[in-house]
């Protein structure tokens, strides 16, 4: 799971101007967005430099309390 919806809101950046930066299609990034589907690790590295956010900003832990 990831949390790139959550900081795209926080930021005020839409997933149109993310998928243009990414150079990948809309339905790409909204299937990340929407956690249909995860990004590479690559990809989420890219992800946090183009939102200026640590990695681990984007990331849900899956570690119980």
């Amino acid at each position: 799971m990831n949390r790139i919806k959550e900081v795209l809101e926080e930021k005020g950046i839409k997933q149109v101007w993310l998928a243009d930066k990414l150079g990948k299609s809309f339905n790409t990034v909204n299937g990340y967005v929407q956690n249909r589907n995860q990004p590479s690790l690559e990809v989420l590295y890219e992800v946090a430099h183009i939102l200026n956010v640590d990695a681990k900003e984007l990331l849900v832990s899956n570690k119980e309390e």
